[in-house]
This record gives C-alpha cells, structure tokens and sequence, in this order.
C-alpha cells in the first residue's frame, strides 16, 4: 500500500472512530506491537532489537547506563573495582528477588557467567559474552569476574547485554524453559508467551527499583504485527497505543494529523552492504576485487537515500562503526557519490560492461529498492533476495552470500568492539578475513590504554574503508507513534523502556 492509500483509509479509520478513546488507560494496559517475530525470548539466544527491548524491561544487569549523564550506576551491582587488568570484583545489591520468588545473590552471577561464557552452550551474539573467562563467589554478596585478557569494555556489557539469570531455575529450564516462561529481576514480570507472535508483561509490585525504577503501567500486551499499515490501522481504531519504526513519509503525515504523539530520534544502529572480500561464497565473484567494492561505495548516493527516504536524525556514515562509539575512527577514506568514478572502476576490474549479481536483505525494502536502482545506472544488475532474518544470517553464517544490505545495532554497547570487532575478527560474518584488520582489533579489545585502544581502532577502520570490506550506508533513526494518554522520550539507544512509559 502507498502512502497516499494509507493516509486515506486511516482518515476514513478516523471517521469511523470518531472521538472514542484511542489507549487503554481505563485498564490500565499499554498495548504495543512488534513487527519482527522474535525467535526466542531468552535474551541470550536472539539477536533481535526486539530481544533487546524485552531484556531490558524483564531482567536486570550488574549495572545500568544512565541515558542523561552516560555514567554507569549500580543496578544488580552496588559497587564495582578492578582488582588487576581481568578480575573485576563486585558487590551486589541485597534484598532483591526473582519473579518466582528465588533470592537473588552470588550463585546467580556465578551461574549466569559460567553458563553464558562457555561457548558450548551457544549463545547467539558470541561478542557479548566471550569476553569473560569464570566468575567465583566471593561470599553471598560478592563475586569477581574474570576476563579473557584486559577487556575496558567489559562495563559497557555489564550494563548492556548481560543479563543476570536464576540459577535454580535456569538449571531446571533451560534456554528453551526462559523462552516460554521467562524469570527474572526487571520491572516487569513475564504472565503469559505465545512464541513469536504475543507477549503479556505484568509490573512487578516487589521490584528493587534502582536506577530504572518502577513500572508505573499496569500491562503491556505485545502483539507481532509484522506489516506497518496494519498498526498503524490498529493505532487509530484504538487496538494500539504505541508503536516504533514508522516509515517517515507516513510519520510525517501522522504528525501533521496531530491526532498521536510522534516522535522522532536517533539510534546506534547503521546500515551497510557486507561485501565477501575473502570470496567465502565463491573465489572468482566480481566483489573479491578491490576496484568493483570501490565501484559500489561510488555508485550508490547515500545522502538522497538519507534526505529522501529515512529523513529524521539519519546521517550518512563513512566508518565501519557508529561516530560515539569510543573508538570510531571518522578520519578514513571517504567515498562520494559519482557513478562515471564507479564506472571506470568496474572497466579497471574487467567488468565495463557491469555483471549480474544478488543482493540479499532481510528489512527495509524500500531502502534496498533504492540500492538496486543506483546499481542498475553503473551496469551493475542486482537480483533482490529478501529472506526472513533468520534465515539470512544462517545463509550468511556459512559465507553463501557475496553482497548482503545488513543493520547492526551493537546491541546499544557505545564501543567499537560491540561493532566492528564483531564482524573483522575472523567470526562467522566476517567476509573480509583480513589478518592485519584482526590484530590490530585484538589489541584495541583488550588494551588498558585508551590512547593504545584509539590507535588501533583508528588503524583497523582505515583499512577497512581503504579496502571497502563494507559499504556503510547512513545511521537508522526510529519513528514512535504512541497515545495521546500517553508520555514517553525515546533514547538514542533505541531501546523502548516500557517501564519509564508514563499515562498523563
């Protein structure tokens, strides 16, 4: 449906309605909607932003990143030190319980730790917890976590990804028990899981509080909805009360209705091509060649994409990272627009005439529309292949694609290890397998120094954009559309905290 159907059936949805409450505050419950089927909801066995969203609100970490200030606070952790450059030492917050009733203490930190870090339990984002080598109890409130080498990103994770488990009950369930009948320590209590399509969350009237403090509403009902007409339909017959990711022409003119809250910020997610340097998908493709990745970072105009499709806070990026993450490296290569560069590079190559080749995507087929036309004018024909998530990242994971349109959101870690480590280091999803890339990476991990971390960061991103292993695109911004009754300011970090949503 276009936009110009869309705005027309909402207003005649609008007419229908007339002034009938649009939320659900008379029962106190805030219906909301994903638009991805989220694999699993233990958060340590998807990759999902809306994985991310719902570990936020139903468990807690050791710390917690304060959004305004950007310091670290005591969350499931009072108090933290290094004893030396890999054993951290913490003491941890007393009095708090699980959902289920457990007590929360050392045990569940040493569980969670030694479970999550052995990579035989397989873990989704490997990135997250490898990091940690064991973690030992101290006594009942005090545990040390070890690193596998210095890691100064490990607080960036603490307060991020890891989340801290029931270790009876983890025990007993495991991942696939979490998935269906999730407990943790976060303001809101799991009551009910329909795998993939339907999620109930209660607030939790024994929460801690802490540094997110309490869910102030009573019910949040999430639903799957993967098509973004639909909920917005739902968002004016009152079936709705708060969505995130609207397109923005169909923002912009909700906004202009003035009937819903519409908001607009920043992320940390950015989108990019991953380009197979290594020819893991097949030694004698175009994209090995150095001259035709040059030839795509010229051939496709981000900034039109930028101003004309995703608009907001978006900016066209030029580094293998999101600019605040320490380490960031802006000062590489950059490449403008200019499709007559891009086509004398492809004849250097020895393709004048362009070649035919896949581009596979998983969202944003608007965006990645827009990519197959920019091709198509330097003679390069891309066949769209848009797949389900899931199944994309397992073609990806065995090295079958040579062009792919991805996003990464760095799970809201603000370093460059949470990025560009994870796909230059020689893991699944690294098509450039660059030796020289890989070391300086590990040094800039696990160095002490951020003056040595910056450097090797800075020298690893610069080759990365000399070589064109990727094509960055441009940052994602998100969209939310919520009730009038209702109060929320998004974060740059793209994690909707159900929990800090508020009814006027």
């Amino acid at each position: 449906m276009n936009p110009r159907l869309l705005m027309s059936s909402v207003a005649l949805t609008l007419a229908m309605v007339g002034s009938s409450a649009l939320a659900d505050k008379a029962s106190d419950t805030l219906n909301a909607a994903f638009t991805k089927e989220l694999e699993s909801v233990d958060s340590y066995f998807n990759s999902a932003r809306e994985g991310v969203i719902l570990q936020r609100s139903i468990w807690d970490g050791l710390l917690y990143l304060n959004q305004e200030t950007g310091e670290y606070e005591g969350n499931l952790a009072t108090s933290w030190q290094w004893v030396d450059d890999t054993t951290l030492e913490m003491k941890l917050r007393e009095g708090v319980k699980f959902h289920n009733g457990e007590e929360f203490d050392a045990d569940d930190v040493v569980y969670t730790v030694k479970f999550v870090a052995n990579p035989e339990n397989g873990v989704v984002v490997q990135r997250n917890v490898n990091w940690m080598k064991d973690a030992e109890k101290v006594d009942k409130y005090t545990v040390r976590i070890t690193t596998n080498g210095p890691f100064p990103a490990a607080l960036e994770f603490l307060a991020g990804p890891v989340s801290i488990y029931p270790n009876e009950y983890y025990a007993e369930a495991g991942p696939a028990g979490m998935a269906l009948k999730p407990v943790g320590t976060g303001p809101y209590m799991v009551e009910s899981v329909d795998p993939g399509k339907h999620f109930v969350l209660k607030k939790y009237e024994g929460y801690h509080g802490g540094p997110k403090g309490k869910a102030t509403i009573g019910t949040v009902d999430i639903r799957t909805i993967p098509d973004v007409n639909t909920q917005l339909a739902e968002m004016f017959s009152g079936g709705l009360d708060f969505i995130w990711g609207v397109p923005a022409d169909q923002a912009e003119k909700l906004a202009a209705m003035g009937r819903l809250n519409v908001v607009n910020e920043s992320t940390m997610r950015i989108g990019y091509l991953e380009l197979d340097a290594a020819g893991r998908s097949g030694a004698d493709h175009p994209i090995t060649k150095r001259a035709v990745r040059q030839a795509l970072m010229h051939a496709i105009d981000r900034k039109a994409i930028v101003d004309n499709l995703l608009k907001g806070k978006s900016k066209v990026v030029h580094s293998a990272c999101f600019p605040s993450q320490f380490g960031c490296e802006q000062d590489v290569t950059t490449y403008e627009y200019d499709p007559e560069k891009a086509k004398a590079l492809l004849a250097e190559a020895g393709y004048p005439d362009g070649f035919s080749i896949d581009l596979y995507a998983y969202r944003d087929r608007g965006y990645a529309e827009a990519m197959l036309a920019y091709l198509a004018e330097v003679g390069i024909t891309a066949n769209l292949k848009y797949l389900q998530y899931s199944a994309l990242r397992d073609l990806r994971h065995k090295g079958e694609t040579s062009m792919s349109f991805q996003t990464w959101g760095s799970y809201s870690v603000n370093d460059a290890s949470a990025i560009t480590s994870q796909f230059f280091k020689h893991g699944k999803e690294d098509f450039a397998r660059d030796d020289e890339v890989k070391a300086w990476l590990d040094v800039a991990d696990t160095a002490v120094d951020p003056a040595v971390r910056k450097e090797n960061y800075s020298k690893a991103l610069k080759k990365i954009a000399d070589e064109a292993y990727w094509v960055p695109l441009f940052s994602y911004n998100a969209n939310y559309v919520f009730t009038k009754d209702a109060a929320y300011t998004p974060t740059p970090d793209e994690v909707v905290r159900f929990f800090h949503v508020r009814w006027n």
